[in-house]
């Protein structure tokens, strides 16, 4: 089992330095950058533009370097000084921006993720023990409903709901007199309070998706030999069903943390926008559209290592989960 954490950890140096080299790459792909975007929003304003002020700001930010100059004063600083460089369009440090915001965006990844695990596991075993009963082929409807409901679209549904019948408005993680309130266990019950909707919104899709994956391979196993054998031994079914099919179906379920936690983290993105969560989703989409360099690589960067560390920790997952995994791999 060490020389398997080893041997990943080991992997994820060139994989980390691969993903920061396309996502500065990605970043400069649109034509210009910031700067020629300020430009032209001072200019359709009709406002004068400092040609003075935007050169001094262009060499402040290394922009009249070349590429490889830029990329590597960029990744340097992160690696080294954790410095993920200044945001053009906030004039702030990058850091400041993302920290707060991103640990509300991790608390909402990891609740949704246990919700849905929560949700899809005993729904996905039910489905596959009975099926072809009523009761399969509604969760069936359902999942098929939350896979190809876009998030956004739920939200707005939540969002009219809870206006029309509620007359409440669904926004936020706070209620107005904690937005601004130094963290305590008020504010942390006002998070959980608000936190449901979200969740229930942003984990229908990657739910529906978990069940559909945990019915497919426990129906699989439950067609297998020892199955039947186990029955004819006279075990109990619950035990049959719990010990063995299970087990061995999990598998795969546990191997979706890989891309459910970065798809949870980037599927919040058009949630928060419509339902105004203060999470890392609105700065992201600012950021693009405003070509605010630093502020949209150093996201795109965090994304990528979400996907590497959700990877490696299903893997390790599946290394403890199964030992035949564990001892090819070991």
């Amino acid at each position: 089992m060490t020389k398997l954490v080893v041997r990943r950890l080991l992997y994820m140096i060139p994989t980390m330095f691969a993903i920061s080299v396309v996502t500065f790459l990605i970043i400069q792909l649109p034509p210009g950058d910031f700067l020629s975007t300020y430009i032209a929003e001072l200019a359709s304003r009709g406002d004068a533009v400092d040609t003075r002020l935007v050169d001094a700001l262009r060499e402040r930010y290394g922009l009249d370097q070349p590429i490889y100059v830029q990329y590597w004063q960029w990744i340097s600083n992160i690696v080294l000084h954790g410095d993920f460089g200044d945001s053009f369009q906030y004039r702030r440090p990058v850091s400041d921006l993302i920290w707060g915001r991103l640990g509300l965006t991790i608390a909402l990844a990891i609740a949704t993720l246990l919700v849905s695990w929560a949700i899809a596991f005993p729904i996905g075993v039910y489905s596959a023990v009975r099926q072809h009963s009523f009761g399969d082929y509604a969760f069936t409807f359902i999942g098929f409903l939350g896979l190809a409901t876009p998030n956004f679209l739920l939200a707005l549904i939540f969002v009219w709901i809870s206006f029309r019948y509620f007359g409440q408005s669904v926004g936020g993680l706070f209620s107005p007199e904690y937005v601004d309130a130094a963290w305590n266990l008020g504010k942390v019950i006002d998070l959980v309070a608000h936190l449901w909707i979200p969740v229930l919104i942003i984990g229908t899709a990657g739910t529906a998706a978990l069940i559909r994956v945990l019915r497919a391979n426990l129906l699989d196993e439950l067609r297998k030999p020892y199955v039947t054998t186990a029955r004819a031994k006279g075990l109990p079914e619950w035990r049959i069903i719990l010990k063995y099919p299970v087990r061995t179906a999990v598998g795969p379920f546990i191997s979706t943390v890989g891309w459910l936690l970065p798809s949870l983290v980037g599927g919040e993105v058009l949630v928060s926008v419509v339902i105004g969560l203060d999470t890392t989703g609105p700065l992201l989409l600012d950021a693009l559209i405003s070509q605010d360099m630093y502020l949209a690589g150093s996201f795109i960067l965090i994304l990528a290592t979400l996907t590497v560390i959700g990877t490696l920790v299903s893997d390790l997952l599946l290394a403890w989960w199964d030992p035949r995994i564990r001892h090819a791999q070991g």
